[in-house]
């Protein structure tokens, strides 16, 4: 029978195909990353952050933050990650962003309690600065330790929780591992698993499922097919470090007009066979998962 590339329809709507970190530090990239065509800007005060620049990064995010909320909406939805929750900077890091409306908060090296916290310390924040309760919304990288492999299946009804995404780097990092990808590019099979552990967990939490990082931004043909890989298994999006990989990830979770043609027969057909459970198109069958994927991927498009 044929699967298509589509999410599971009950995932929360999420329309941002391509994520693009910026360092906080960096005023020349955030405004090439606001004149670009990513569909979301993560404002980076973890990682691409030297530990001595963390307070001027903090300080360049907030400014950035208030500037862009002048004079009504946003061009792009601005989020920031902040630092892990277990380090001496996250409450600053809140202090100083949340007051400036970011659109989202990513949380990295987190489990779901952790996540939970952090929306209780959001909440109190958003009191103080007159902003509605759970206006600023939230994505885990949910993969970064060991500890958090195990609770993958643990984040439905977390409050805020928009999606989930995982990463590489630092489980490699905590399982001592001297890479996590072989000479290929290709992940090696810790890795893999914690992958597919993000994908089956934000589809459990009904959240969006969104694609780690690449590292490679100079293989077009590399660009072109991760995204497109990722798709296909289920993702709803996936982060970038590099503006030239936008693009590609961009036309990668963008629907096709031969999908989207397929999806609209599909939605057609059962609406005239009300009482059907299995249909015959093109000579395939076609029956209610069918039915279901076509009508996520219409409303995806029109997201």
């Amino acid at each position: 029978m044929m699967t298509t590339q589509t999410p599971a329809a009950d995932v929360r709507p999420w329309a941002a195909r391509s994520l693009l970190f910026v360092p906080g530090d960096s005023a020349r990239k955030l405004e090439k990353a606001l004149a670009g065509d990513a569909d979301l800007i993560i404002l980076d005060l973890e990682d691409s952050v030297a530990e001595s620049a963390k307070p001027g990064a903090r300080d360049h995010v907030a400014q950035a933050l208030g500037d862009s909320a002048e004079g009504g909406a946003r061009a792009k939805p601005l989020w920031v990650r902040i630092n892990p929750l277990d380090t001496p900077h996250v409450l600053t890091d809140l202090v100083a962003v949340v007051k400036h409306r970011p659109d989202g908060i990513m949380l990295p090296k987190a489990t779901p309690d952790e996540a939970r916290l952090l929306g209780h310390y959001l909440t109190a924040l958003e009191a103080a600065a007159g902003i509605k309760r759970e206006a600023i919304r939230l994505i885990v990288v949910a993969t970064e330790t060991a500890p958090a492999l195990f609770r993958l299946g643990d984040y439905a009804g977390v409050p805020r929780l928009d999606a989930l995404t995982w990463g590489a780097e630092d489980l490699a990092a905590a399982f001592g591992a001297s890479a996590n990808r072989d000479e290929h590019g290709n992940l090696l099979e810790p890795f893999t698993l914690a992958r597919t552990l993000c994908l089956a967990g934000a589809h459990a939490a009904g959240v969006a499922p969104i694609e780690t990082i690449d590292p490679n931004f100079r293989d077009e043909e590399r660009m072109a097919k991760v995204p497109a890989e990722a798709r296909q298994v289920g993702f709803r999006g996936m982060m970038a470090i590099h503006p030239a990989q936008v693009g590609p990830i961009n036309a990668a979770f963008t629907p096709s007009e031969d999908e989207l043609a397929r999806a609209r027969r599909i939605v057609a057909l059962f609406e005239e066979n009300p009482d059907a459970g299995a249909l015959q198109l093109d000579g395939e069958m076609v029956d209610i998962p069918h039915l279901k994927q076509a009508r996520g991927l219409l409303a995806q498009a029109d997201r």
